[in-house]
């Protein structure tokens, strides 16, 4: 009796697009490296930076996040982020604040780092509106960094896969409960009741894709907050 062949499972349509947002770190790298970001410089704006840090996994590359501890009077308290913060006298660059922070919050330390790039600087927005802070991303990528130790800024540290934040499965509409019933795009990436990507961090993501030629298509299948 001959055997039966069985046709293997075709990628759906929807995966097929995503997984082609997902790039090696070594293309990752070059991608960057021909990018020219926007830079903002205004005079009267307060600085601050963030780390945008990579690591290459057996399923891929992955990118880190940080939940920020709760902290009364801190308008980004409890929110899912990049390690980084605001630029102190100390810092000679956004870049130092950037790496600074980096090590200060997860214990990873980024001067000896392969520094991949930069992103398109942003203006800072609470709820929606505008305050005056100018935010750069710096990328860079890790080998083998050991465990995280977060400090008492970081709820927890988490390393996610760069395939998940282009999957539609993971993307949501946030509704943010202090901006009074308004959605954002969000990306849970771990616990939807607390670890969703939106706001400033989701922009930076944003960028990052574009950066790499990516689009990220926000495609929403739920809603989560308030």
């Amino acid at each position: 009796m001959p055997t039966r062949r069985t046709r293997p499972r075709a990628t759906p349509p929807t995966e097929r697009r995503y997984l082609r947002a997902v790039l090696a770190l070594d293309e990752i790298r070059s991608r960057l490296a021909r990018y020219a970001p926007r830079t903002l410089d205004p005079a009267e704006a307060r600085r601050a930076a963030v780390s945008v840090v990579l690591r290459q996994a057996a399923e891929g590359p992955e990118l880190l996040f940080i939940e920020r501890a709760k902290r009364a009077g801190d308008p980004w308290s409890g929110h899912m982020a990049f390690p980084g913060g605001r630029m102190e006298p100390a810092d000679a660059t956004p870049r130092s604040a950037a790496e600074r922070e980096t090590f200060e919050e997860v214990g990873i330390a980024l001067d000896a780092a392969d520094h991949l790039g930069r992103l398109d600087d942003l203006e800072g927005r609470h709820a929606g509106r505008p305050v005056e802070l100018v935010i750069s991303a710096f990328v860079y990528g890790v080998g083998e960094v050991g465990p995280l130790v977060p400090s008492d800024e970081v709820e927890e540290a988490l390393w996610v896969p760069i395939r998940v934040l282009a999957d539609p499965a993971h993307h949501v509409d946030y509704a943010y409960p202090p901006a009074h019933g308004s959605v954002y795009p969000g990306i849970v990436v771990g616990d939807p009741t607390r670890h969703v990507v939106w706001g400033l961090t989701f922009r930076f993501l944003q960028g990052f894709f574009e950066a790499l030629g990516r689009p990220l298509r926000h495609e929403a299948r739920g809603r989560v907050g308030a």
